[in-house]
């Protein structure tokens, strides 16, 4: 797969103890996001930080996991990441979506395909 120079990425901030369809919602984003022949996914686990509801979720030694965020990471083309927000749309009760331009620089495999 090749990306153009140009790109789009979808970030997700999520909370670590959101669900959909049985698995962690993240888990589902990310599996959606392959079936969908996105380009890829990262999710990142954060230790701290809040939201709407300016709750704070830390992660802190006598609480070990408290809902913490997590956010998901894609890249593809602006029309690929276009048509996957309506997808994943009604998974995500609460949460906070951004869409930003981004210059892809090198998109590899390091293998033969």
């Amino acid at each position: 797969m090749v990306l153009p120079e140009n790109g789009k990425l979808l970030r997700l901030f999520l909370g670590e103890n959101d669900r959909f369809s049985g698995m962690p919602l993240h888990e589902w984003i990310v599996k959606r996001a392959r079936e969908e022949g996105l380009a890829g996914a990262t999710v990142l686990r954060g230790i701290a930080g809040f939201g709407a509801h300016s709750r704070m979720h830390t992660a802190k030694i006598l609480r070990l996991s408290t809902d913490l965020p997590i956010i998901v990471e894609i890249v593809d083309t602006e029309e690929k990441i276009e048509a996957f927000l309506p997808l994943i749309d009604q998974a995500i009760p609460e949460g906070l979506a951004t869409v930003e331009r981004v210059q892809v620089r090198f998109y590899r495999s390091g293998g033969q395909d």
